[in-house]
């Protein structure tokens, strides 16, 4: 018989906060629960062909299962790099780019890159559950700023700033925001690396959606505005989760360090799925086709989700627009608790994430964010009609 060991773990772990979504995922993983709790791409919307031939081409070069460079495969930091130019009006050279295992990853290497222990780091408020597990585990000191419906309140920052915060990191999802789904406005974003100029500070910005626009062209990149930028990018969303390929574009000094780390970490990424991720990046026809499909559907699912949430709770609750991305936030004005209404909603056969899960000092108990990007339409609906029996039985 084995004898269970007790093992002493670093105190940084103690502070990391495990995450109710991926906690979430096993019980909505069950078939007859509808999820709308995980931020994942709908499965049928994923170009599960185009990735088959590109990974049948990609074998046929012996390089494709061999290690790779640390830094990434250059093909794909050239496409990469071509792609950020066109959207940042300036151009960026693939030795501006480094390729990681999901930008996930890219975050965690940049947070030990440039973080030490009780080093003050500002944080979006509800914030990216990712990122608070990153800073937490580099010991990070955290200031959270409030999101409104135009992003995170620049001018809340800026008051702390001039009463002496001086912040290493400030991190934004600054499109389409997880999980609130908001936008930053262009002169917030005009603002905030105005500020990062004025105090030397670095903004991480996580731009996972920022391609998914339903109705306009992407929101132009926070780095667009200053040189102080770090932008994280990743294929899961536009192509597919599996592929784990993100990437990173910053100053050199901090992407030698990130490199450094990265061979502590993996060594490098996949060659195959890098290669993949190449092939369809840069087939620019097929790629701008995907997205205004994706698009499309993203827009629809969107409006089916919403639409169904105001016919079935009415003033009960204000349900976000979305815009873009795969989120929407909703808040209860009748008193409900929807960390207290989720286990009747799971036993009535749907799941969500509520607000308390992205809380940092904010008082979230009458938020949920909902995905939609994950289900079609039809099944949208049945999800709300399950949500709305679950919310009635708990009201009566």
């Amino acid at each position: 018989m084995t004898l269970p060991l007790s093992v002493p773990l670093s105190s940084r772990l103690r502070d990391v906060r495990g995450s109710a979504i991926r906690d979430l995922l096993a019980l909505t993983a069950r078939p007859e629960v509808i999820s709308l709790a995980g931020g994942l791409p709908g499965t049928d919307l994923l170009p599960r062909e185009r990735v088959a031939a590109a990974l049948a081409a990609a074998v046929a070069d012996p390089s494709a299962v061999q290690y790779g460079e640390t830094a990434g495969l250059r093909r794909l930091r050239e496409v990469v790099a071509a792609h950020e130019s066109e959207r940042l009006g300036r151009a960026l050279d693939a030795d501006g780019v480094v390729v990681t295992s999901g930008s996930q990853q890219a975050l965690d290497l940049v947070a030990r890159a440039v973080l030490d222990p009780g080093d003050p780091v500002v944080v979006e408020d509800p914030v990216y559950v990712g990122a608070l597990q990153v800073f937490q585990a580099a010991g990070a000191a955290l200031h959270p700023v409030p999101v409104d419906d135009d992003g995170m309140v620049v001018d809340v920052l800026a008051a702390r700033l001039a009463a002496g915060l001086r912040p290493r990191l400030v991190h934004t999802v600054a499109s389409y925001h997880n999980p609130r789904g908001a936008t930053l406005s262009p002169s917030r974003r005009a603002a905030l690396a105005e500020l990062a100029d004025r105090y030397g500070f670095l903004v991480v910005e996580d731009d996972p959606y920022g391609l998914l626009a339903f109705d306009s062209a992407p929101p132009v990149p926070v780095a667009a505005y200053g040189g102080r930028v770090v932008r994280l990018g990743s294929a899961s969303k536009v192509l597919a989760p599996a592929l784990r390929v993100g990437w990173l574009s910053a100053p050199a000094e901090l992407l030698a360090a990130v490199e450094r780390l990265k061979q502590c970490t993996d060594l490098c990424t996949s060659s195959l799925t890098q290669i993949v991720a190449a092939d369809l990046l840069a087939d620019r026809a097929w790629f701008a086709a995907h997205l205004d499909a994706l698009r499309a559907a993203l827009r629809e699912r969107a409006a089916a989700l919403t639409g169904a949430v105001r016919a079935a709770f009415g003033t009960a609750v204000t349900c976000s627009t979305p815009a873009g991305g795969m989120f929407c936030w909703l808040e209860f004005t009748d008193g409900t608790r929807p960390a207290e209404l989720l286990p009747r909603a799971l036993e009535h056969g749907v799941g969500f994430v509520p607000g308390t899960a992205f809380a940092v000092d904010r008082d979230l108990s009458g938020a949920a964010r909902l995905c939609f990007a994950s289900n079609p339409p039809a099944q949208l609906h049945s999800a709300v009609q399950r949500l709305e029996a679950a919310w009635r039985t708990t009201a009566s």
